[in-house]
């Protein structure tokens, strides 16, 4: 459970002659095997942290160390490497193939890391269990739920058993109860398969489950706290009343 340290992290967008500055020397570590919630508002650079941890991006300055080695410093190859085993990214709309069952979607990511057949029939087996969609395993993507996709999104993040899970809004397209299951799901990911895990997210709900909550505006950390004190301070992460809904 190796921790992250993030270290005077830059991401710096060129569109023409503009320059857009997502994130601003950002410096954090986050523990091994624990939960993190990266709150703020949008366009603060919630997703770009989280695209770069991925692989899914590369830094303009600053340094990303995982594992003894710093992410920035990797080649094309070596990034595709980290995806395949390092991290499970589950997204907000799911991501999942279109023409692929469920089943078929979770062996995707094995597949192409060379697992025999042996292997990811036992593996998907295992996480048709965990995720709960053991009858609805042999459907299609649009024959499935918002809730039952991001269930089988999840098992597809965790096909290669990466010990880092990153989520980007992965309650923001369920209604509540769906929501609540899957935060759940993370927890039990956590306390039962010690994977570290990093939301991105709008839910006050987080609170139950994370250890640290974090707060990014304008492209750097303005605060942190537990998840329990988030929830005291009324799941407002600057600790002002809640605004009505």
């Amino acid at each position: 459970m190796p921790d992250i340290v993030i270290k005077d992290l830059i991401k710096v967008y060129k569109t023409g002659k503009a320059e857009v500055i997502a994130l601003r020397g950002l410096d954090c570590t986050i523990k091994g095997g624990e939960v993190l919630a990266i709150m703020g508002p949008s366009g603060c650079g919630k997703t770009t942290l989280l695209n770069i941890i991925g692989g899914l991006d590369r830094p303009t300055a600053g340094s990303i160390n995982i594992d003894g080695a710093n992410l920035v410093n990797y080649s094309d190859a070596d990034l595709v490497r980290h995806r395949r085993e390092k991290v499970g990214i589950v997204f907000q709309f799911f991501n999942l193939v279109p023409t692929l069952t469920a089943l078929e979607n979770i062996e995707l990511p094995m597949r192409l890391a060379g697992k025999n057949g042996d292997y990811m029939a036992k593996r998907t087996a295992e996480l048709v269990k965990l995720v709960g969609m053991e009858a609805r395993a042999a459907h299609r993507p649009d024959e499935l739920s918002g809730g039952e996709q991001q269930r089988i999104g999840l098992a597809v993040a965790l096909a290669n058993d990466p010990p880092i899970l990153l989520a980007d809004e992965p309650t923001g397209e369920l209604d509540t109860a769906t929501g609540q299951q899957i935060l759940h799901l993370f927890k039990q990911l956590r306390d039962e398969y010690k994977k570290t895990v990093v939301i991105v997210t709008h839910d006050q709900r987080i609170g139950q489950i994370a250890d640290t909550i974090m707060t990014i505006v304008d492209g750097r950390i303005t605060g942190s706290m537990s998840g329990a004190e988030f929830l005291a301070k009324g799941g407002n992460p600057t600790g002002s009343p809640p605004s009505p809904s």
